[in-house]
């Protein structure tokens, strides 16, 4: 299985939250002081930590925090520390907290020795409520809750101000190798918003699903869904989504970067989906 549709699995289903714990039972599960040398190990922390720690607090990132196909905030993670998730480097750095989607149980960590590290586990988002509460909690856990407060109210003033502009039309999102993606997912909750209607909900398909050519021209859906990454073929996976079958559906395309994670970027994907959405009606015109 491709590694993008499964990533975008991992990351879309779930609810939200964060808990502390720790790697040892020595320390009471509390959240510490303002911790100096944090590490993230997971991709969608990684958006997180840079988007509400100081950069001179961010003692490490994961392998694909600097890069912009996969990173919605990969320009502010140039120049930092990048992990390989070893546990050879993260105890080497000693890091006073460490956040995970979850970071209990990760391998790396399960190598450490019991030095009771400060882990944050901050669980998936599935839409804007869940994105708030992990924008706060991971707030709190840096030492900047202000700073959380004002990433949230800047979100849902500019997530207030987006049209609707689907009224009620059928998108699908479709990726590599036919996989759509369902309802209870963040990408389903912003069709939502922008008044489309899931197409994948409409079939009664699962969060993640497999859904063939023939299926999606039988389905005719009104807009086409899909990664700016797949506007070139360069594989078979890509290659189905070029069909001449799919010509007549409008297409809207999106980042990875921006869905692939619930975070700030979320305001940005769905208001260039709205904008897109205005520049097909009004070509129609």
């Amino acid at each position: 299985m491709n590694r993008r549709p499964l990533l975008l699995a991992l990351s879309l289903l779930g609810g939200a939250g964060a808990l502390w714990a720790a790697t040892g039972t020595g320390r009471p599960a509390t959240a510490p002081a303002t911790p100096q040398r944090i590490v993230s190990i997971n991709l969608c922390t990684d958006q997180l930590v840079l988007a509400l720690a100081d950069r001179r607090q961010i003692a490490g990132l994961t392998i694909n925090a600097a890069d912009p196909g996969m990173s919605a905030e990969a320009a502010r993670a140039r120049g930092l520390p990048i992990l390989r998730n070893s546990a050879e480097q993260i105890l080497a750095i000693d890091p006073d907290l460490i956040v995970g989607m979850p970071a209990t149980g990760s391998p790396a960590l399960a190598a450490l020795p019991h030095e009771n590290h400060r882990l944050l586990d901050v669980a998936i988002a599935n839409g804007p409520a869940q994105i708030y509460a992990t924008i706060r909690q991971t707030a709190a856990a840096v030492g900047h809750p202000a700073r959380g407060e004002s990433l949230v109210a800047q979100m849902e003033s500019d997530l207030a101000a987006l049209p609707r502009p689907g009224r009620g039309r059928v998108a699908a999102y479709y990726q590599r190798r036919g996989y759509m993606t369902g309802a209870g997912t963040l990408v389903d909750a912003m069709m939502r918003r922008l008044g489309l209607v899931n197409l994948a909900t409409k079939l009664g398909k699962p969060p993640l699903s497999q859904v063939s050519l023939e299926e999606m021209v039988a389905a005719q859906p009104d807009f086409l869904i899909v990664e700016r990454a797949t506007d070139r073929i360069d594989d078979q996976g890509s290659e189905m989504l070029h069909h001449p079958a799919l010509a007549g559906i409008p297409r809207i395309g999106v980042a990875q970067a921006s869905t692939v994670c619930g975070g700030p970027a979320y305001v940005e994907a769905a208001r260039s989906i709205a904008a897109q959405i205005a520049r097909i009606d009004g070509a129609r015109h």
